[in-house]
């Protein structure tokens, strides 16, 4: 690589510039649309990508609504399944029916039992019945009484007038049920006839001639011990059934049979799930909103990114910004932002590319011209001599356009290295050392001296130690090119606020103030007064600082001053993250 480069009166000779011929915006046809570029472009707009038509909620939104309902509409299920609550109300309408069965049957045992003349028991049948029907009058049970034997003796519904029997049968009272009560009702029946009931029970049927063999719980009861059963009508209704001996001095003389139908648990069992679908209802609607609310706090900005991305991929002219969201505070702020930063540096490095391109066409341009203009004459030219020297015009033509072409293309390939190598410790101490040694190996005698001063044993960065190398020859040279022949070069690194400062000092002509930034742009030359022009390509600087930056650094250059305060010479600072 060539030395660095500088320009300006009081460091050398002042090369002319042309001016920037600036951005291209039209390029030739044949270099702009090539065949298969048409071909992608073609693709590409038959077949757009962006957000379109999808509804009137997004597939995002739609998602958000499916996981919240579906994670309510679970529990709500969960909630509706009551088995273990309606078993419990039947354990407890159960122990309810025991107990006043129990009350039933001390009773008739006490009041409607008669002791004849042979000490035996038997039931009065002029008492029993009418005392039976009191016993259940406000409790909604049935009272049948066995005898023994098995024959019924009293029932509850039974009632004897004027020798005639009738039976008293209980009817629902009337209810006018709502209409979201009708809908719940068909619903559980629909449910009840898809998904059975695993717990089949006995079935229950009222005949008029019953007798005690048509109630298994009384066997047990006979034996002195009061006995349940569950049992449904045909329709399904459930009913409770309790056996309870009815004794006397210990002797059993009958059993007393209480059965109670389960239309109040059913009933409560319907309040309760009527209860919890209102509150489902209610839940439900509080979760789509705030479902619909999150989506658009997620979806819109989203869709709003993702149609100004398409926007930008499609765009022919100037600039389209991508929305700040970053005052989120989110993910999405985060995205945004992010989306901001790539696309400036896409613009950056679009604009850094097309000038670039007109850099290099310009910087080809003269050397071509100059070398047309040279052939053009030697064609015309009959002088040996001064054909001789257009020889030598084009010979340097033809070096400058080399080394111009060799080093655009390092320039060219260095983003993409820089991204794709991997970082290694480097020891820029060490670097320094075999720098200065080569020089000392190589310096004429008493020619410039070089001096080295580590103010540290630990010199150590993360980079690619071939780069780092590349930018410290470039300052050295640079240093050497502008130093007097018997001038003294210094090198010095030391830890500082955690980097690594490396500075590169020479007893030049200095830098013009105005040109200490400048000199870092791209084809900018100034060499020392009496070198040959042409011979450095006026990327050195530039490459440095692209490779330092890259590396995390910063360079920057200035001028030393003497004790009077002038300029004694030119450093370079290079400062680079210490590991």
């Amino acid at each position: 690589m060539s030395g660095l480069e500088r320009t300006e009166t009081g460091r050398g000779k002042k090369v002319r510039r042309m001016p920037s011929l600036g951005r291209s915006r039209s390029p030739e046809p044949s270099l702009a649309a090539k065949p298969e570029d048409r071909l992608y472009n073609s693709r590409f707009k038959s077949r757009p990508r962006g957000p379109g038509h999808r509804g009137a909620f997004s597939p995002l939104t739609r998602r958000i609504l499916y996981v919240n309902a579906v994670a309510l509409c679970l529990l709500a299920a969960g909630l509706l399944y009551l088995d273990e609550y309606r078993d419990s109300l039947i354990a407890s309408e159960t122990e309810a029916l025991r107990v006043q069965g129990e009350l039933f049957a001390a009773a008739l045992g006490e009041g409607a039992v008669t002791t004849d003349a042979a000490a035996v028991q038997e039931f009065r049948s002029d008492v029993v019945s009418g005392m039976v029907r009191r016993l259940v009058q406000t409790t909604k049970t049935r009272a049948r009484l066995f005898a023994t034997s098995g024959a019924l003796i009293a029932d509850s519904q039974d009632l004897l007038r004027s020798g005639r029997l009738v039976v008293i049968e209980d009817l629902p009272p009337p209810v006018r049920e709502s209409v979201l009560e009708l809908t719940l009702r068909f619903f559980y029946h629909i449910i009840a006839l898809l998904v059975p009931d695993e717990k089949q029970l006995p079935v229950f049927v009222d005949r008029a001639d019953v007798s005690l063999d048509d109630f298994a719980e009384a066997e047990r009861a006979l034996r002195g011990e009061p006995a349940e059963a569950l049992r449904q009508t045909p329709s399904g209704q459930l009913v409770i059934s309790v056996g309870v001996p009815v004794q006397r001095y210990k002797k059993v003389l009958g059993v007393l049979v209480l059965t109670k139908g389960g239309a109040e648990i059913e009933q409560n069992l319907f309040e309760v799930r009527t209860t919890i679908l209102q509150v489902f209802a209610g839940a439900f609607g509080i979760t789509v909103l705030l479902s619909i609310y999150l989506a658009s706090t997620i979806a819109r900005p989203i869709k709003r990114l993702s149609s100004v991305a398409e926007a930008v991929r499609r765009q022919q002219g100037g600039r389209i910004e991508i929305p700040d969201l970053t005052a989120r505070g989110d993910e999405i702020g985060d995205l945004s932002g992010a989306l901001k930063e790539m696309t400036e540096a896409l613009w950056l490095r679009m604009d850094a590319i097309e000038s670039f391109a007109a850099d290099v066409a310009h910087e080809i341009k003269n050397p071509l011209t100059s070398l047309r203009s040279a052939v053009e004459t030697a064609a015309r030219v009959k002088d040996p001599e001064q054909q001789k020297r257009l020889m030598s015009i084009i010979m340097a033509d033809v070096k400058r356009l080399d080394r111009l072409i060799s080093d655009i293309s390092d320039a060219s390939r260095l983003d993409a290295e820089l991204s794709r190598a991997e970082s290694e410790p480097v020891d820029v101490g060490r670097i320094l050392e075999t720098l200065v040694d080569v020089h000392q190996s190589s310096a004429e005698d008493g020619g410039q001296r070089m001096v080295l001063h580590l103010h540290s044993n630990r010199l150590t960065v993360s980079g690619m130690e071939g780069r780092i190398v590349q930018v410290l020859r470039n300052l050295i040279s640079n240093a050497v090119s502008f130093s007097p022949p018997d001038g003294v070069i210094q090198l010095s690194a030391r830890n500082e606020g955690g980097d690594v400062v490396i500075l590169i000092e020479d007893d030049g002509p200095g830098i013009p103030e105005n040109k200490l930034t400048g000199i870092f742009d791209r084809f900018y030359s100034d060499r020392p007064e009496g070198e040959d022009f042409g011979n450095h390509s006026g990327l050195g600087l530039s490459i440095s600082r692209q490779i330092v930056e890259a590396h995390g650094g910063k360079i920057y250059a200035e001028n030393r001053r003497n004790d009077q305060g002038a300029t004694s010479g030119a450093r370079f600072v290079v400062r680079l993250p210490a590991i």
